[in-house]
């Protein structure tokens, strides 16, 4: 009786595929579904490459387009109308030449601030050094990243003072020992950053006067860096850290938006009498951003070349099972063939079937993805764009064709009497 409705179930199917119209991909779906619910724990374990693999592309996408962001919000708290004077050959032509990155050590000098300066589009400067300090607090010892420069950093950079005030002019002149705190350092060292001020802090045994903590801009976290998290001194005082009165970067504004590429120009050859073109770098806030996301292109699309690898793992599983599947269901097989299934017939049969279980495995993939993005966004702006969902659903569908192309093709091409003959 079952085997008289299976035929029966064969011969309606056939009638189906000869019909171009939406219930006969129904039909067919239905019937790739039920052959796959009989092999359950078969189906789970063809998916689960799959699912690793996509689930792996998707979240490191979801995290690469998290630090983009982070990167990106960062770049536009300093402005837009922003120089950078850097040593070196670094930055060349929006990319990185990691060959001159030893040469990003301390070049220039107060003869170079006063000649940019001069420049009549110049309306602020600021030359600054770069130290990692041990910074010594009521409740913990740190190092951060430290800026020493002048009290025009901040107009610079527009740094903006949370409580106290910033260090200025008249600071340096007098050689106060003072210090400006992001909001990380303040929290970190006093609990508080309203804590932190007015307070001593030691710096490599140097003490120092909190005056002033800055406005935070957000960004970082997952070990990576913020421009919250740096401490600003004034160059006289802190002259003790910075003894060859050496500059690691220039950071100049011009008095017009519109001035930009003017006075870029007009700071390279003010350099060129000092130095040769190979000797420093002249880079505006949108090159070095684009620089920067250039690297980090690069960098993304190695990891996901890494994590591509299970892709190709998962796929081969399927194919595998596949090739099993064919075996196992050659009096199936032969028996649609007896009833007037073509090649054809079989090949999207069963060539369905591996497109839904790479569809199932893309799809949980992507809810694995979703589920662990919404456990990190409170620590870190990972987000999952169109862009990735429709990615890791054809790279599913384009999986499942192409690992079941061969299995389908081979159940596809046999007769009746091979198949009856094999069973």
């Amino acid at each position: 009786m079952l085997y008289r409705q299976k035929q029966l179930q064969i011969c309606h199917l056939l009638k189906l595929l000869g019909m171009n119209n939406i219930k006969n991909i129904a039909n067919l779906i239905s019937l790739a579904l039920t052959d796959l619910k009989r092999n359950k724990i078969r189906a789970f374990l063809t998916t689960l490459g799959l699912l690793i693999g996509i689930s792996s592309v998707v979240l490191l996408t979801s995290l690469g387009l998290g630090l983009k962001k982070i990167i990106e919000d960062q770049f536009k708290s300093l402005g837009s109308n922003l120089i950078i004077v850097m040593p070196g050959k670094t930055f060349s032509e929006g990319k990185y030449r990691m060959s001159s990155a030893a040469q990003m050590v301390p070049v220039f000098d107060n003869k170079d601030v006063i000649a940019i300066k001069k420049i009549d589009l110049t309306e602020t400067i600021a030359p600054s050094f770069v130290k990692f300090l041990e910074y010594k607090g009521e409740r913990d010892t740190k190092i951060y990243e430290t800026v020493i420069s002048t009290g025009d950093i901040f107009a610079v950079l527009n740094g903006e003072a949370e409580s106290g005030r910033l260090f200025t002019q008249s600071d340096i002149s007098k050689r106060s020992k003072v210090a400006v705190l992001g909001a990380g350092p303040a929290e970190k060292l006093y609990g508080s950053p309203q804590n932190a001020l007015n307070k001593k802090v030691k710096i490599n045994s140097q003490s120092y006067k909190i005056v002033g903590i800055l406005k935070s801009k957000g960004g970082g976290g997952f070990g990576i860096p913020s421009i919250d998290d740096h401490v600003y001194l004034p160059n006289n005082s802190a002259s003790v850290f910075n003894p060859d009165k050496k500059f690691l970067a220039i950071y100049a504004k011009p008095k017009k938006q519109e001035e930009l590429g003017l006075y870029k120009n007009l700071i390279n050859e003010t350099l060129l009498k000092r130095y040769h073109q190979d000797d420093f770098t002249v880079l505006d806030q949108k090159e070095l951003f684009d620089t920067f996301s250039s690297v980090f292109t690069v960098v993304n699309g190695v990891i996901l070349a890494i994590a591509a690898i299970s892709l190709i793992v998962g796929g081969i599983g399927i194919m595998n099972i596949m090739f099993v599947s064919v075996v196992q269901r050659i009096k199936e097989i032969g028996i649609r063939r007896a009833y007037g299934a073509r090649e054809k017939d079989i090949l999207i049969l069963f060539l369905s079937e591996t497109i839904i279980l790479s569809l199932i495995g893309g799809f949980l993939g992507l809810f694995i993805s979703y589920t662990a993005v919404l456990f990190i966004r409170p620590f870190f702006p990972a987000y999952i764009d169109l862009n990735s969902v429709i990615l890791a659903l054809t790279v599913s569908i384009g999986i499942g064709f192409l690992s079941g192309i061969l299995p389908a093709m081979k159940a596809a091409k046999l007769t009746p009497v091979e198949a009856i003959r094999k069973e």
